[in-house]
Parts: structure tokens; C-alpha cells; sequence
């Protein structure tokens, strides 16, 4: 019934908004601009540093070609691609563009984005700190973020509407601790709660372990906040769940970020303080890692976003996914979550497909179509689902004129 309601709810919207958008002049009717947001783990991150911007320098590589294609398939107006990693100067970024989007990949047109922001993110950043305890210090597990080298994993937005980047604000060195009510991991060996970091790895530990951002787009002549993010994994790590917490609490950063009284502890990259205000539009955006009832999360960790009070749950869905679980089986089979809104096709074992990946617009902005790319295996594009293990998620909404 859920997700029947979803769809028939998508349906009305959508083709109330197909009429919309259809008349020539939607703009100078008031009616505002369709604009199309997505999300993609496209999994273009390299083993070692160097290695992304080699593979890019020249447009033959097999796995950019295909995450290209996906991405010119969908023809977002505003993409975020999670784990890309970072280079100084939009130097990976560029790359991309040239050798390979504005490059039609198998029949789809080029696509261009004038506009691209990357930044410095927590992975491979070291601590100086044991903080998984294995008795040595360094490499991915004692970094603010898991990576091997600096960047790895990092996040890519492109655009075709400018980013006021005047007024972005990075959340790269928000502390976890000064998160008040933060969910910090206990060591199960001790009576003492919330004790596995001691207060000299609180007093330096991150709480993103990438980044999280808040770029302001200029849509005509209105703004709309791009937030985006990429949580980590609420697995590979032990009883003290230390990668589950964090995941919760970077889930809860932009929920606390995007309600109005709950963000005033929030500080960025620059010392300004507080969350957006109560009339401000966004869409909040990324792989969050966190399934609503399946998977390693803490319970309710995706409810935090889905259910903040601003926030619009789209429900996008696909036949792909659904088909995937019912072939695959293993984990899949009683599973608590509808398959349909799946958007990772993750170990038959363990955990199975989930939905991780999210694009959900404020109020304020009319949501009226929201898929996941996830081709039926009958369909010729369904050679694209092994691209990446995460499947590109799309909502297009009516940004209104101010």
C-alpha cells in the first residue's frame, strides 16, 4: 500500500506538472522552471592518488565512459556524484567534462556543465590517533574520514545554473562532539557511556567523514540550497558501532541544518554559525548509506531526514530494482523495505539491496517526478546497472520565480 500510494501520488503530481511545463512561456506565467536534481555513487574513486586524473586524461576508460553515460541518460540539471575523488583546482573535474561528457557515450548527447565544485574532504586526512584500537596508528581506519590517501572517496557537483560561491559554506572541521546529544560509540568493556574515543580523539575528531556542503544555486532569480553529503558506511567496525553512530549523526546534521531552532550549534569551515532559515529552499542530496528499515543503521537514522518537518520524501522508485531482488534472492528475500525504492545493488549475502541514496526537496519547491535509474534487464540500456554499485536517483521539481 505504501508504495502504491507513493506512486499514484508521483502520478497526479507529475501530470499536473506535465501540463505545467508544457505551456511555452512557464516562466512568465508564474508557474517557475522544472528543474531536475540527481544523485549518483558513481564509484570513481582510485586506490592510489593520481590515478583518477590519469584515467581521465584521455577519454578511453571503460567504467568513466559508462558512469558518463549514465549521467548524459538522465540529464540532470544539477548532479551530485558521490566518490570522486578529490583533486586540487577541479583538475579531476575537468577532465571529466572534456574527455568524457561532452563526449556522446553509445548514442546519448553530450552534456554540458558550465559550473563544477569540488572541495577538500575528511578522507585519509590523518589523526595522529589508534582510533580502531588495532595498536598501530595510521592508514584509512585512524583517518578523520577512511581513506588511503587524501581525497579518496571525495564528492563532485555539477551544474548548469551558477553556485554562488560567495556564499557556500563547507562543513569540512565541524567537531562530532560539538553536536549536542551526539550519539558517540561506547565501549562495551566499560560501565562509562559513550567512551571509546577518549577526550583527546574527541577534541580533533571530525564529524563528517567526507564533507558536508551547502552550495547556494542561482535559479533565475531565485535560490535554491544544494546540501550534499556522503555519510559513511554503518558497518566494518565491531560491537562499539563507531561507523553506525557517526553515520546517524551525519544523517542528523543536515536534519538539525534545515529545521528552523534546532541548527543553532551548527558552525562552517569559516566560524558563521546557525542552519538556513525558515524560508530558504533546498534539496538535500547524497548517498546517506542508510536504508529506512533494512541494513547495519542505527533504527530510525534515516527517519531523522525523511521526517524533518521541512523536508519532502519523494519516494523514487523503479521495476529494475524490484526485478534485481526477486532474480538475486539471498538477503533480499524478507527484507522489511520495499524493494521498489532499492537504489544500491549490494551483497546477495549480506546486507542485500537497499536504498541508500537520496534526493529530497524542501517545501516550497513542488516535487512532480521521481525515479531510479535502474533499467529492466529487457531493456538495452540495462548493460549501464553494473556501472556502479549504486543506482543514479533523480526528482525534478518546479522551482517558482522570486
Amino acid at each position: 500500500m505504501k508504495r502504491l500510494a507513493a506512486v499514484l501520488s508521483i502520478a497526479v503530481l507529475s501530470m499536473a506538472a506535465l501540463v505545467a511545463v508544457s505551456v511555452p512561456a512557464t516562466a512568465d506565467a508564474g508557474l517557475g522552471r522544472s528543474v531536475r536534481f540527481a544523485t549518483f555513487n558513481a564509484s570513481l574513486n582510485r586506490a592510489a592518488a593520481g590515478r583518477l586524473v590519469a584515467d581521465l586524461s584521455t577519454p578511453g576508460n571503460a567504467q568513466a565512459q559508462e558512469v558518463a553515460e549514465v549521467v548524459q541518460r538522465n540529464r540532470a540539471d544539477v548532479q551530485l556524484i558521490n566518490e570522486f575523488d578529490y583533486v586540487p583546482g577541479n583538475a579531476a573535474a575537468d577532465l571529466f567534462r572534456k574527455n568524457y561528457l561532452a563526449i556522446g557515450q553509445h548514442g546519448a548527447p553530450p552534456i554540458d556543465y558550465p559550473y563544477a565544485y569540488t572541495a577538500p574532504v575528511n578522507t585519509g586526512v590523518p589523526t595522529g590517533f589508534d582510533l580502531d584500537r588495532s595498536g598501530t596508528v595510521g592508514g584509512g581506519n585512524d583517518a578523520q574520514g577512511f581513506g588511503a590517501f587524501e581525497g579518496q572517496y571525495g564528492l563532485l557537483v555539477l551544474s548548469k545554473y551558477p553556485i554562488d560561491l560567495a556564499h557556500v559554506r563547507t562543513f569540512q572541521h565541524f567537531r562530532w562532539q560539538d553536536m549536542p546529544g551526539a550519539l558517540l560509540p561506547d565501549d562495551p568493556a566499560t560501565p562509562a557511556p559513550h567512551d571509546w574515543y577518549s577526550p583527546a580523539e574527541l577534541a580533533v575528531l571530525r564529524l563528517s567523514s567526507k564533507s558536508h556542503w551547502d552550495l547556494p544555486l542561482k535559479i533565475g532569480r531565485s535560490t535554491v540550497h544544494f546540501l550534499v553529503s556522503h555519510p559513511t558506511p554503518p558497518s566494518f567496525d565491531g560491537p562499539e558501532d563507531r561507523n553506525g553512530t557517526r553515520n546517524n549523526d551525519e544523517i542528523r546534521f543536515w536534519a538539525d541544518y534545515v529545521t528552523p531552532g534546532r541548527g543553532g550549534y551548527v558552525y562552517d569551515d569559516g566560524g558563521h554559525r546557525g542552519g538556513l532559515g525558515a524560508s530558504q529552499r533546498f534539496v538535500v542530496a547524497g548517498d546517506n548509506n542508510s536504508d529506512p528499515l533494512d541494513g547495519d543503521s542505527v533504527p530510525g537514522a534515516i527517519d531523522r531526514l525523511l521526517h524533518a518537518r521541512r523536508v519532502v520524501e519523494t519516494h523514487p522508485g523503479s521495476r529494475g530494482a524490484v526485478l534485481a531482488a526477486q532474480s538475486q534472492g539471498g538477503a533480499n528475500v524478507g527484507q522489511k523495505s520495499d524493494p521498489f525504492f532499492d537504489t544500491g545493488d549490494f551483497n546477495d549475502v549480506a546486507p542485500g539491496n537497499l536504498r541508500t541514496d537520496y534526493v529530497l526537496p524542501s517545501k516550497g519547491l513542488l516535487p512532480w517526478r521521481a525515479e531510479v535509474f535502474w533499467p529492466v534487464p529487457s531493456d538495452p540500456l540495462a548493460r549501464l546497472n553494473d556501472a556502479s554499485d549504486h543506482h543514479l536517483v533523480r526528482v525534478d521539481v518546479l522551482v517558482g520565480l522570486r
